[in-house]
């Protein structure tokens, strides 16, 4: 059967689809060669997919042989109803002799008496040596495909490895130059106070911190955690003098000093000591015998704290956090806030203080840090207090849980899970104690209006009365009021309402930074946006919303689309002399006073809390001002880039249920494994390419399924 060549490629290029633009000239003629050559030889369908299929996903064409054996069905299709190919039927063939195959030799020639079984052999179009280059070509890149994720595995391998060198580091080092045990390492204060200004915080709370134990401190935005945090950096809380104590609030500053310099001289007394020994060194033979002498006990000072491990030490807890080696030897001012913040953690985790206080440390980590920040705090072995919203973090790092309420400190043994079931119960009972006191106060009083003034009973009726007044009252239990966030409903516009199609983009012509994106948000998405620091993810928001556009391809977006991005340099950039109530009707001029109130209600920003100046709020309740203030115009996408971060715990689900609610769409930028798993039903990842630049793809699998995706690949 004759195949015209032009018509055939057309064909092959609609087959194909969207996949022409990652294939060149050559892999379509070569395509064309082999449909070519199987139609000439009267080969039917299913013979032609079991031949292409298995090329179009070594290719990496597609990703599977479902979507490969679809596209050739298309391409088999197309050339079915050009009359290229047909459909093969049995047809039986009348012998013009019996044929007795057992008669057959094997040295005899048997061409002649074979040819009814086999098909007539025509000459193929093939350009072989085309096809041998481009199969040359195709194997190069599959190889370079192994040899990129091998790379990044064993980059995480390094990080892991570094890790459990860390810990027996750690062992070694306590074992070896154990000290003597410290007397008075514990933390305690009776009927403990705070106040911020004029408000109190904490009132008559007793306070035992247990050496060695792991605390996370949980309470509502603006109850007081990072204030209580900051007392006890500033021992206003009675820490003994002998408790080393560090808290890690705020980033290093940038300067000229390579990274791993920088963690090294968070160690004063190896600083000192180093110091002494240049200052001996270069004194010379001036009094060798003297200097011989403190030479000698300068190194012994050294060994005694581990000095030679320094620096493999800190490179460790580096590569942990997301440095590389490159990396560890660059200025501290070349890299951002976020990267500076890391530095200043990987500082204090390196000297090791007697009490670590660590506030939010994950929201500057990406998924694997967090991870292995995880894992290295779990065999920490001093006294350590984490403020942290995630719940799967304070599950599997701490050991207790202190809870700040009605201005309490309350006390619990166990981690997150175990204290929400003994605070329910503990509610359950205080509320019953109550119940039941209220009952006999009940018959109490009734006994004394009875009878407080019958001379009979008058004494009878005193006493009960100075019962009344000594019995101890059993609080009833006030619930919190339950936090509130609602966005508004937005305008129903019919899909698709955001589509990239074969986009690609680069700050400069030279080098993409993201190429052949094919993907869309439509009024019912929920993708989670995932990936390590710094492979693009706020660039993307930034394509998506129309800031950016793609230097190739296209971004198709619906008319009347309207965008809500949030990050926390909008939380940075709010006028913090203003109140939330003045900074939202500054931004929405003409809005009635009354209608803006109910509209900060809408996220927990009622009352005293829209009045009160926004730099006396919590960082949770900065967010949901931002988060009122993008609401309004009534957006159709939410982009939301580490929404979570800085809120506590009750406010993240009560986020949850309102992007739940939500009937737009939302994209989270987000490593809170409760909040994504909770609300999104795609995952968006970035898969590096062998140009350099990368191609965002769906994940098969849920969150949870990345998670060990990420965590395993390093193992």
């Amino acid at each position: 059967m004759t195949v015209d060549g032009p018509k055939l490629k057309s064909i092959v290029v609609a087959g194909l689809g969207t996949a022409v633009s990652t294939v060149d000239e050559t892999f379509i003629d070569y395509v064309c060669g082999v449909l070519t050559e199987e139609a000439n030889a009267g080969h039917g369908s299913s013979e032609l997919i079991e031949t292409l299929s298995p090329f179009l996903v070594d290719a990496s064409v597609v990703p599977g042989e479902a979507e490969a054996e679809a596209m050739c069905t298309a391409i088999i299709d197309g050339m079915n109803d050009a009359g290229m190919i047909k459909a093969k039927t049995k047809i039986l063939k009348t012998l013009d002799s019996a044929v007795n195959l057992s008669k057959i030799g094997i040295s005899e020639k048997v061409t002649g008496v074979t040819d009814w079984m086999k098909p007539d052999e025509r000459i193929s179009n093939v350009n072989k040596e085309a096809l041998a280059k481009n199969e040359d070509r195709y194997q190069l890149r599959k190889e370079m495909r192994v040899q990129r994720e091998e790379r990044k595995k064993e980059r995480k391998s390094a990080a892991i490895q570094a890790l459990n060198a860390l810990k027996d580091q750690q062992a070694a080092i306590a074992n070896t130059f154990k000290q003597p045990t410290i007397v008075g390492r514990d933390i305690k204060a009776e009927k403990f106070s705070l106040a911020y200004g004029k408000m109190d915080l904490i009132t008559c709370s007793d306070v035992t911190i247990v050496y060695g134990r792991k605390y996370g401190l949980i309470g509502r935005n603006g109850t007081g955690k990072t204030t209580f945090l900051k007392s006890i950096t500033n021992r206003e809380l009675p820490v003994p003098a002998n408790i080393s104590l560090l808290h890690v609030e705020q980033e290093i500053d940038g300067t000229d000093t390579t990274v791993v310099q920088a963690v090294l001289e968070a160690d004063v007394e190896r600083e000192r000591l180093l110091a002494e020994e240049r200052r001996l060194i270069a004194m010379g033979d001036e009094d060798k015998t003297h200097t011989s002498a403190q030479l000698v006990k300068v190194y012994a000072d050294l060994d005694a704290i581990d000095a030679h491990s320094a620096e493999a030490r800190a490179s460790a807890i580096l590569v942990g956090l997301g440095f590389t080696a490159e990396n560890q030897e660059q200025p501290t001012k070349e890299f951002s806030g976020g990267w500076r913040m890391r530095i200043a953690l990987a500082r204090a985790l390196f000297i090791q203080p007697d009490l670590l206080l660590l506030d939010e440390p994950t929201n500057h980590l990406d998924l694997f840090a967090c991870l292995w920040l995880e894992n290295y705090l779990q065999s920490w072995g001093k006294t350590l207090i984490i403020v942290s919203h995630q719940r799967d973090f304070l599950n599997a790092v701490c050991t207790d849980i202190i809870n700040l309420h009605s201005k309490k400190l309350d006390f619990y043994r166990g981690n997150y899970d175990a204290f929400e079931k003994i605070r329910y119960e503990r509610l359950k009972q205080q509320q019953k104690a109550h119940d039941a006191q209220q009952s006999q106060r009940k018959h109490i009083q009734k006994f004394i209006d009875r009878f407080r003034y019958n001379a009979k009973r008058a004494k009878m009726a005193q006493s009960r009365i100075k019962k009344l007044e000594k019995m101890d009252l059993i609080p009833e239990i006030m619930n919190d009021p339950t936090v509130v966030m609602e966005f508004l409903e937005p305008e129903i516009l019919p899909p698709p309402i955001l589509q990239f199609q074969d986009a690609s983009f680069g700050y400069s012509k030279e080098k993409n930074l993201f190429r052949r994106i094919n993907l869309g948000i439509d009024m019912g998405s929920r993708v989670a946006l995932v990936g390590a620091n710094g492979v693009g993810k706020t660039t993307l928001l930034k394509l998506l919303c129309g800031e950016l556009e793609p230097t190739e391809g296209h971004a198709l977006r619906h008319g009347k689309l309207k965008f809500a991005r949030f990050s926390q340099h909008f939380v940075d950039q709010l006028d913090l002399t203003q109140s939330p109530l003045d900074f939202f009707m500054n931004k929405y001029a003409g809005v009635n006073q009354q209608v803006a109130r109910a509209h900060l209600g809408k996220f927990g920003l009622s009352g005293d809390l829209a009045l009160r100046t926004i730099n006396t709020l919590s960082g949770g309740q900065k967010s949901r001002v931002v988060f009122a203030i993008i609401s309004w115009p009534k957006p159709q996408v939410l982009l939301l880039d580490e929404p979570s971060n800085h809120l506590d715990i009750e406010t993240v689900d009560a986020l949850t249920q309102a992007l739940n609610n939500f009937e737009g769409g939302v994209l989270l930028v987000s490593h809170d494994e409760r909040l994504i798993s909770h609300v999104c039903d795609e995952i968006w990842y970035f898969d590096e390419t062998e140009e350099g630049d990368r191609e965002v793809k769906i994940f098969d699998g849920d969150f949870d399924d990345y998670k060990r995706q990420v965590w395993n690949l390093a193992m």
